[in-house]
């Protein structure tokens, strides 16, 4: 992908060892720093590192990482076993989903980075790379802040009374604990406000795309957060707001 600009901010991908280890450590200070001192060399590693691109977005002037993520491309859907989130969702439906799909993971921003700019930038650079590759469906793991489902409640009841999968694409559940927030039917109406308040930035973002999630929720007590498995059907985007996005990508 070439550069993409805007204002103050340019996204692209990172080119180097260096630019790697520096998305690294902003996923280190946004994921793991406030669980205190436990040691490593203040990046946040995994062996997915070395199959993704690592999109960064900088300030222009200083060159400052404010932004990043992962994408993991995969041509088709019946490679998706080797996704991160596979290891967490059984993931056999989407295998006969068709065209090539697309793993976002570890979004993160700077701590103080609230500029908008920088957020639509990122989401430009990913339409960007959406379109070009004829992605069909983007995925991943959403993650809330710390992992205990009762401090999510009103969030997970809000997505069991509307935003689930569809049945054919369902992930079934893989990791042991997982918390099956929505197997036993939506139950009564929740306090949606407070859902709303409670849903994660990012997983917020995809439901506005008209993505659905799994019915089970997983805690990671490596990073501290419950996750559910979130997608996004690409030709499935309000109208609206895929042309939106795609006049933020140019």
């Amino acid at each position: 992908m070439t550069p993409l600009s805007t204002g103050r901010y340019v996204a692209r991908l990172a080119e180097t060892p260096a630019e790697v280890e520096a998305a690294q450590r902003l996923r280190h200070a946004a994921f793991r720093a406030a669980r205190g001192p436990a040691g490593g060399d203040g990046r946040d590693v995994d062996g997915f590192d070395a199959a993704c691109a690592h999109m960064l977005i900088l300030e222009r002037a200083s060159g400052d990482l404010l932004c990043c993520y992962r994408l993991l491309a995969l041509p088709s859907a019946a490679d998706i076993a080797r996704s991160y989130a596979a290891q967490y969702y059984d993931l056999t439906r989407l295998c006969g989903y068709g065209g090539p799909v697309l793993e976002l993971g570890r979004f993160c921003l700077k701590a103080g980075a609230r500029d908008p700019d920088i957020l639509r930038l990122a989401w430009a650079a990913l339409t960007r790379i959406v379109d070009a590759r004829g992605v069909t469906l983007l995925f991943g793991c959403a993650s809330f802040p710390g992992a205990d489902p009762q401090a999510h409640a009103a969030a997970l009841a809000l997505l069991a009374q509307g935003h689930l999968a569809p049945p054919h694409w369902a992930p079934g559940p893989r990791a042991a604990g997982a918390h099956g927030f929505a197997l036993r039917g939506p139950g009564a109406p929740g306090d949606a406000r407070a859902g709303v308040q409670g849903l994660p930035p990012l997983l917020r973002t995809y439901l506005l795309m008209g993505g659905w999630v799994s019915d089970h929720a997983v805690p990671d007590a490596d990073l501290d957060t419950l996750h559910v498995f979130t997608a996004v059907e690409i030709a499935a985007i309000p109208p609206a707001r895929a042309r939106a996005l795609r006049a933020l990508a140019g």
